[in-house]
């Protein structure tokens, strides 16, 4: 799949790709709402009252909007604000709105370098399993090191005032 999207224009695996967030997001939206009315319970309870999900509550709650576009950015928080934007129900129009810019910003990402990098470490991983891994395993200490180097730092800061 990320070869037939490489391969095509830029135009096209841009709009393919900003499909494919706004799917993604607009159906985990709709299973928070679900949530909310009750509807799912026992699958998405403990989604819903994870320590992810309660910071991406309560970021929308002190920020709004904006969260939901910065999102798209991320990794993992990205799921829990729409997920959360439903579940506090936010009305669709206002949630799809928010969304927009962040759909366009993931699939510019992705479409300009995010599956090169994909890419990148199948075409190791085919030449070297071990080097692949290696990779991979330095990419994810580094995002855990930052994610908790973050966390200190707001804590930090959230104690001394």
């Amino acid at each position: 799949m990320i070869e037939w999207i490489l391969s095509k224009p830029f135009a096209v695996a841009f709009g393919f790709l900003t499909a494919v967030a706004c799917v993604r997001s607009q159906c985990t939206y709709w299973v928070g709402r679900g949530a909310r009315a009750g509807v799912i319970r026992a699958r998405w309870a403990k989604r819903l009252t994870s320590e992810g999900a309660e910071s991406a509550r309560d970021k929308l709650e002190r920020f709004g909007w904006p969260v939901i576009p910065l999102s798209f950015l991320t990794v993992g928080f990205q799921t829990a604000v729409n997920l959360s934007a439903g579940f506090i129900g936010w009305r669709w129009w206002r949630y799809t709105l928010a969304a927009v810019p962040g759909w366009l910003a993931w699939g510019s990402v992705y479409a300009v370098g995010g599956l090169a990098v994909f890419a990148a470490i199948a075409h190791v991983a085919q030449r070297s399993p071990i080097l692949a891994a290696a990779v991979v395993q330095v990419l994810v200490v580094a995002a855990l090191t930052a994610t908790a180097w973050t966390r200190y730092r707001a804590k930090r800061r959230a104690t001394n005032g």
